[in-house]
């Protein structure tokens, strides 16, 4: 029992590294230097050993990093000679699929608990011949999930406020969202997200908030038919299926935000503003958006550098920081790794949780 008990208090955390290229690995051994992101987790690096101590020189943290576990994916020469620090290429692709990839087949097989990754790029991934729109779906195919989302969670550093916003599609072009979006979609990111919250965060009756497609939520009509034609009698449905669910919606996406907002930074003294917000309803528990920037553009407003991309309905957590590749100061010392940090210490926390329920 002491041992379950141990297991379930430090999960074993994956940490794939990313593009080698980019930043992950100097925001990796940045956060794990600090003892207060490995408290509560036991951590093993993915990636090419030899790789990362070639271009963490100028990391802050230096090779401290290394001392940690590590299940090293080695490169053949030629590949690793073409991986440059800041430089976008297939070479820097195929390693962090292969980095990915690893840490996935190793969770499935049962040596660890959950997965956190560092930023890749699309394109370098493209030009590896590796054809995914992100992380997430090559996640969930490896997983066998058919029923995935990205939720991104972020606590204020001003309040305490937990942002939570699922986004119901992610990496498509703006021209086909409207295409995308049906009734039979929004039910599976609303499930997702009602089991999320219920099993991750401990909230039985969450108050979910969800956005209109079209400005002012189409107003009647006139600015488009997506919310009358569909969305709006979806979501009464959705109120019958899910009876202790106060879903709100339609709402307009440019005043879906000010409660989240005025949650994440704190009551705001500005006379008639201040009034108004203080006699409206709390925050939600979550936010469904309907597409990326809908959802993306606010939380990264409120909470870029803390805010942390979690897949849900995977069969293990995978946490991930909420920021790209930034080739432009890789290998510079600089970088910020308030968000990796923060994608660590969620994910030994949600990996709890569920190790908590099933055993």
């Amino acid at each position: 029992m002491s041992q379950i008990l141990s297991d379930i208090a430090r999960p074993r955390l994956a940490i794939a590294l990313g593009d080698p290229a980019g930043i992950g690995a100097e925001v990796v051994l940045k956060a794990l230097a600090d003892p207060a992101v490995t408290a509560g987790c036991a951590v093993t690096l993915v990636g090419t050993r030899s790789l990362v101590e070639r271009l963490s020189k100028h990391c802050e943290a230096g090779v401290a990093g290394t001392d940690f576990p590590w299940l090293d994916v080695p490169l053949e020469p030629e590949l690793e000679s073409q991986i440059v620090a800041g430089m976008e290429n297939a070479a820097a692709g195929e390693a962090s699929f292969r980095y990915l990839e690893t840490a996935i087949a190793q969770t499935l097989a049962g040596q660890f608990d959950g997965v956190v990754t560092a930023p890749i790029s699309k394109f370098a991934w493209k030009a590896a011949g590796h054809f995914y729109p992100g992380q997430t779906e090559l996640l969930a195919e490896r997983a066998g999930a058919e029923r995935f989302g990205m939720l991104f969670v972020a606590r204020s550093p001003h309040t305490g406020w937990t942002l939570r916003a699922l986004l119901a599609t992610t990496h498509i072009p703006l021209r086909q969202v409207p295409d995308a979006l049906n009734p039979e979609l929004m039910s599976r990111k609303l499930g997702l997200l009602v089991e999320c919250l219920r099993q991750e965060f401990g909230l039985e009756t969450p108050r979910i908030a969800i956005a209109g497609l079209n400005p002012h939520s189409g107003e009647q009509g006139q600015l488009g038919r997506e919310e009358l034609e569909w969305l709006i009698p979806w979501i009464q449905q959705m109120r019958d299926r899910h009876p202790q669910v106060q879903l709100n919606g339609p709402i307009p996406p440019d005043t879906l935000w000010v409660r989240p907002a005025q949650a994440w930074f704190g009551s705001m003294n500005h006379g008639s503003a201040s009034q108004f917000l203080a006699s409206a309803p709390p925050a939600h528990d979550a936010y469904l958006a309907l597409y990326h920037d809908q959802g993306l553009i606010p939380v990264k407003l409120m909470a870029f550098d803390r805010a942390v991309n979690t897949t849900i309905g995977l069969p293990f957590v995978r946490t991930s920081p909420d920021h790209g590749t930034a080739y432009d100061i890789a290998g510079l010392g600089i970088a910020d790794a308030s968000s990796m940090s923060a994608a660590i210490q969620l994910g030994a926390e949600l990996t709890r949780q569920r190790l908590a329920r099933v055993r």
